[in-house]
């Protein structure tokens, strides 16, 4: 792969590059934090040619959080297709982890809590935060439902422990990145079913 700044590579691929830099950066470091001279040096182009590219640091960041954004909310959505409440949750997990494969760093992004608030980068987030966590609401009440509860508070605590499960999984994925996204789901399944199933008291002790 031609290296970014080399002449002769086109700026659209140039753009990605510099893009997937980016997205390390703002990840690792928060979006206050965020060097654009290292961004820079890493992808092999000057500070003024990714200001040129994207006009200033919002306007970098917004491109990285639009296309971990889209790529999130894309998995999400076609989940939701999923027929059953319990197989749906299975199906949005592991369209998350296809969708974060070698990139976790999209969903440190999207959920920086060191966004400036208000602000233009924090109001990008947002968009996609409000997308995310609607899809994520309306899968919640749908495995209530199914449950036999309508319970506003049930609804919140749950929401708030689905979404708690997904950024602590997302988060340690990135500490042991060799899982593949089919390996992720596989333990996500044994961890829940593990959970879930009875203890057996008649079991013989040793």
């Amino acid at each position: 792969m031609s290296r970014a700044g080399t002449k002769g590579v086109p700026r659209e691929q140039r753009e990605e590059q510099i893009l997937d830099v980016a997205t390390i950066e703002f990840g690792d470091h928060g979006y206050a934090k965020a060097s654009i001279a290292t961004i820079a040096s890493a992808a092999g182009v000057s500070k003024p040619l990714v200001y040129a590219y994207f006009g200033s640091r919002d306007g970098l960041h917004a491109a990285c959080v639009h296309r971990a954004g889209k790529s999130l909310v894309d998995a999400v959505a076609a989940a939701r297709s999923t027929y059953g409440a319990p197989h749906k949750a299975l199906a949005t997990l592991a369209g998350i982890f296809h969708a974060l494969d070698g990139r976790t760093q999209n969903w440190k992004i999207i959920y920086d809590t060191t966004l400036p608030r208000p602000g233009a980068a924090y109001a990008v987030a947002r968009a996609y935060q409000d997308a995310l966590n609607g899809m994520g609401s309306e899968g919640v009440a749908q495995v209530l439902a199914e449950a036999g509860t309508g319970d506003s508070d049930d609804h919140a605590l749950l929401l708030a422990i689905w979404f708690s499960i997904v950024s602590t999984t997302i988060s340690w994925w990135s500490q042991h990145p060799h899982y593949t996204p089919e390996e992720m789901t596989e333990r996500c399944v044994r961890l829940f079913t593990a959970i879930r199933r009875p203890a057996d008291h008649n079991a013989p002790t040793t």
